[in-house]
């Protein structure tokens, strides 16, 4: 059940608000902060990126009109309805859509299918654990590709309107070449 939300805008302490919430089972009241009593009052905040990654449907046409962030990356699975999604359009939001913004989970199991397939090691962590590893290099390197086939999708068809309805275009011509080299199209 939701409990509410917290704010301060110069931060929390995230250790001391896991604290907090142990010793008192909510994150309300927490010292320092504005609580909120319902969770969805914080998507509504002054923002400049909002990140919806709890659940579906939180922005809906009953709130998507009083959304103040100018970006929205849904962090979740189809947190974003299609009415509020028309909304963010018409207003010039930015909605960097699930399908592209939760890949990076899907493309890193791939990864490892790879290295599980092949019986290698993809590099090590140095001592400070901020080494690059092959991993990170192709996570980053799949979605700034994959990034720029939905942009210049997006800008060579401009009605397909935004980066979701790109990003849908792209996988489906990437689903039926596929098929199609697969001899099942022809």
């Amino acid at each position: 059940m939701p409990e509410g939300a917290i704010l301060n805008a110069a931060g929390l302490d995230e250790d001391r608000v896991v604290e907090h919430r142990r010793r008192t089972a909510s994150i309300l009241g927490f010292p320092g902060a504005t609580s909120l009593a319902h969770s969805t009052d914080a998507l509504e905040l002054d923002c400049d990126v909002l990140i919806p990654a709890a659940t579906e449907n939180q922005l809906t046409a009953d709130n998507a009109a009083r959304v103040k962030a100018r970006i929205v990356l849904e962090g979740a699975n189809g947190p974003t309805t299609s009415d509020a999604d028309e909304i963010f359009r018409t207003r010039g939001t930015l909605v960097i859509p699930d399908i592209y913004a939760n890949a990076g989970g899907v493309v890193v199991s791939y990864f490892e299918w790879l290295k599980n397939l092949s019986h290698v090691r993809f590099g090590r962590l140095g001592a400070t654990g901020d080494e690059l590893t092959i991993v990170n290099a192709g996570l980053e390197q799949t979605m700034v590709n994959a990034y720029q086939a939905i942009r210049n999708r997006l800008r060579g068809q401009p009605a397909l309107q935004d980066l979701r309805t790109a990003a849908f275009a792209t996988a489906i011509d990437k689903i039926a070449r596929a098929y199609t080299e697969l001899g099942i199209f022809p």
